[in-house]
């Protein structure tokens, strides 16, 4: 049995292993950080409507996710600077979602690399790529990673413009992915929708557009031929005083209307959390903070265990439900409500009693 049976033990010990400045970047947001605590805020906003009385002895919360069976609808997020979290680094997520049975996107700004990855694992995954050049540089990585078996390939585009992130400013520290990626900003925020057109006209790899915010954008990608619509505020590190990502799925969700597959982040932290975004519409969730915070606690064996966790919460959630499979949930199990405790950037996790930090 894990040392960890609770997800708040797992954030307690990334606390107590990570750095000052690594808790930062990790648990941070832009500015303010009101786009990052509206993500909880959001989530907080909506209560269960239970059914009861329904046959619940086995729950199956395996689901498909990017054509390929996953375990559960969970993705690991891509994550810049994971080497900053763990020695390990993103071998210790890749090979964390080889053993539990989930896919994983591997960050173009973490290490190691889409080579190493590609060779020390055999699980489906995904590269995520932040544009540091023009289209013949973009080309020589998209047919790198379809040589090496990535099943998809994600762009990020609302990163036009680095965010202030004021954490990490004040401590004047700097991530490890920023600092080798620091150069050829402006091919990022060239970014346009000729670009994806042009990337659908020349691979058949599937794309996953990741940052849609609104129902236009989301149509913008069903009429380029983007497989997936990934809905993101990038964790509210990006754009401040944006809405909650859940709060976004309802619009993008009807507008999509199963013309491509959409995930979601953006503050989700807990089973409960998942089970919301799956009734809003979304068909995975992308978790990156908690991913996170099982690889500064313990690796890649952190990782696992908040799988795990998260999975005992989710079939949790599901039977009190009362229900037995995820395609059944819907709105209807959903309504609006205020939410007990004020937003926080760990406000999911109440019995923590850290230390303050200190700026």
């Amino acid at each position: 049995m894990s040392e960890f049976a609770t997800l708040h033990e797992i954030v307690k010990a990334a606390h107590r292993n990570l750095s000052p400045g690594a808790w930062d970047y990790l648990t941070g947001g832009a500015d303010t950080e009101t786009a990052l605590l509206r993500n909880r805020m959001a989530l907080d906003s909506l209560a269960f409507r239970p059914r009861v009385l329904n046959d619940v002895r086995e729950i199956d919360l395996s689901t498909n996710v990017h054509g390929v069976n996953s375990r559960l609808p969970i993705i690991l997020a891509p994550m810049g600077s994971l080497d900053a979290l763990d020695p390990g680094g993103a071998m210790s997520v890749a090979k964390a979602a080889e053993d539990f049975g989930v896919v994983s996107y591997l960050s173009s700004v973490t290490r190691p690399g889409i080579e190493e990855i590609a060779a020390e694992t055999t699980h489906d995954k995904v590269f995520q790529l932040y544009v540091r050049g023009d289209r013949d540089w973009i080309a020589d990585i998209v047919n790198k990673a379809i040589d090496l078996g990535y099943i998809h390939f994600c762009l990020t585009v609302d990163v036009a413009l680095y965010s202030r992130r004021e954490r990490d400013l004040i401590k004047r520290y700097k991530p490890s992915g920023r600092a080798r990626n620091n150069e050829g900003w402006e091919f990022q925020a060239g970014l346009n929708w000729d670009l994806v057109k042009w990337f659908k006209d020349t691979w058949d790899i599937p794309l996953i557009v990741k940052g849609i915010a609104t129902a236009q954008d989301a149509a913008l990608c069903v009429e380029h031929g983007v497989e997936v619509v990934y809905v993101s505020n990038h964790g509210g590190r990006q754009l401040d005083h944006g809405r909650g990502t859940i709060d976004m799925l309802p619009e993008i969700a009807k507008e999509v209307d199963g013309r491509a597959e959409i995930v979601v982040d953006g503050g989700f932290c807990r089973g409960a959390d998942i089970v919301k975004a799956m009734a809003r519409g979304a068909d995975a969730v992308a978790i990156g903070k908690i991913q996170g915070l099982g690889l500064g606690a313990d690796g890649q064996a952190g990782v696992h265990r908040v799988l795990e966790l998260l999975e005992i919460e989710m079939n949790t959630v599901m039977g009190l439900l009362g229900l037995d499979r995820l395609d059944k949930l819907s709105e209807d199990f959903l309504e609006p409500a205020q939410p007990v405790v004020a937003p926080g950037v760990l406000s999911a996790f109440p019995f923590l009693n850290l230390p303050s930090q200190e700026y």
